[in-house]
């Protein structure tokens, strides 16, 4: 069995007694191609399309490089339906919903766009720029919601991404491409600050987690604060763990999404009799793993797996490293009650996941395949291995009696259902 790594892959050989099972979405590939599924999509919401008139300044959103989303395909599918509409190029922006993200590059740019690369004007979103953000509204929770300008004071605004889970906020797509998308830090802070529950050291809502919207606070933050910026519509793709798009929802920013997500939730959760011992998880391979913040969410997917106390490897190059320069620092607090206060009194974004992880690492034996040395591995709790066999020779050793594992070699993309 190939586990992908970054670029590359691992062979994985595991014999026949020690394997529990392959946890794998079963998704049948559609008949139509990539370019038709878009094209049906985009047909279903020509009613809102034409009425886009000829001198609108139209902005789309669009996911950075850490978010695959096809949109090198449906971005000029959709650019050549607005041009139909009798919209030019040079009305029409890309803005790539960067949240507290680094910016892109010229060359991210490229593979983002695709082929309107140098036709139609690329922009970054800063959510640290004060001139370049507008408040909007307040939600029900007390949070002040600023987003970026240019999408705010354009006559059109459209959001595009890809639907998947998310381990807090339920699912991905849809309304998170405006917050915290193209929000500003504040907002995007506030809005995950969510997660927690109101008392301190309660830990975090319950609510609050993969596949769940109902009652879910981060999501109905964002929700509300979508509602104060509302765009014309929305084109959301979901993709087959290889990277294809299977299907494509659009409409109405919250209607289209939900739809989206239901179908996401039937496809990409798999039923489980019984938690492992052991699970060996990949994110999947570049850009799943292109850094340590991004692979969380296979860990988190896979801790879903795993019984208390088992063990898991995780293939993860990240090749970008942490993601964010703040993230590594959250772990000086090697105590979850110290780190849970910690976060109260000063949040951060990074430092909800690189609390959730420590949380992990705490419950579970976590061996980390990946590019950082072993110290720093170490400092977040988890142990260290640079290829697959020697991260089994680890987990050997962390193992007794009749072990057997579970493999997951699309971790960020498949959801363990334990009945």
């Amino acid at each position: 069995m190939e586990l992908k790594y970054g670029s590359t892959s691992f062979d994985l050989d595991l014999p026949p007694d020690r394997l529990a099972g392959v946890i794998s979405p079963s998704v049948p590939l559609p008949a139509e191609s990539p370019e038709e599924i878009i094209t049906r999509a985009l047909d279903a919401c020509q009613a809102t399309i034409s009425a886009f008139r000829p001198g609108d300044k139209v902005v789309i959103v669009t996911s950075d490089i850490t978010r695959y989303t096809a949109s090198e395909i449906y971005l000029p599918l959709l650019v050549e339906r607005l041009n139909r509409q009798g919209i030019p190029d040079r009305d029409i922006e890309i803005l790539i919903a960067l949240g507290i993200h680094r910016k892109q590059s010229e060359h991210e740019h490229e593979k983002i766009v695709g082929p309107l690369c140098k036709r139609i004007r690329v922009m970054d979103h800063d959510c640290d720029n004060p001139a370049a953000l507008v408040v909007v509204g307040r939600t029900s929770s007390g949070i002040e919601v600023s987003v970026n300008r240019r999408a705010r004071e354009a006559d059109r605004l459209i959001l595009t991404g890809v639907i998947g889970f998310h381990y807090f906020a339920g699912f991905g797509g849809g309304r998170k491409s405006l917050l915290p998308g193209i929000a500003g830090r504040q907002a995007c802070m506030a809005s995950h600050f969510s997660v927690l529950n109101p008392e301190p050291g309660s830990g975090r809502n319950p609510l609050a987690t993969t596949g769940n919207l109902s009652g879910n606070p981060v999501h109905q933050a964002m929700v509300e604060a979508c509602a104060m910026a509302p765009p014309a519509f929305i084109l959301n793709t979901v993709l087959s763990p290889d990277k294809r798009i299977m299907a494509a929802f659009c409409g109405h920013w919250r209607e289209a999404h939900e739809a989206g997500c239901r179908f996401y939730g039937e496809h990409f959760s798999f039923p489980l009799p019984a938690r492992a011992d052991l699970v060996v998880v990949s994110c999947g391979g570049f850009p799943r793993d292109i850094n340590l913040i991004q692979a969380h969410k296979s860990m988190e997917y896979a801790s879903q797996a795993l019984k208390d106390g088992g063990v898991m490897i995780l293939l993860a190059e990240c090749r970008d490293g942490f993601g964010n320069a703040t993230f590594f620092n959250w772990f000086r607090h090697r105590d979850l009650d110290e780190f849970e206060a910690a976060l109260r009194q000063r949040y951060e974004i990074n430092g909800q996941t690189a609390y959730s992880m420590l949380v992990k690492a705490r419950r579970f034996r976590i061996i980390l395949v990946s590019n950082f040395p072993e110290h720093q591995v170490e400092q977040m709790g988890m142990m260290a291995a640079h290829s697959l066999d020697e991260a089994f020779s680890r987990a050997e050793g962390l193992l007794s009696g009749d072990w057997r594992a579970l493999v997951m070699p699309e971790g960020g993309s498949v959801l363990p259902v334990v009945a």
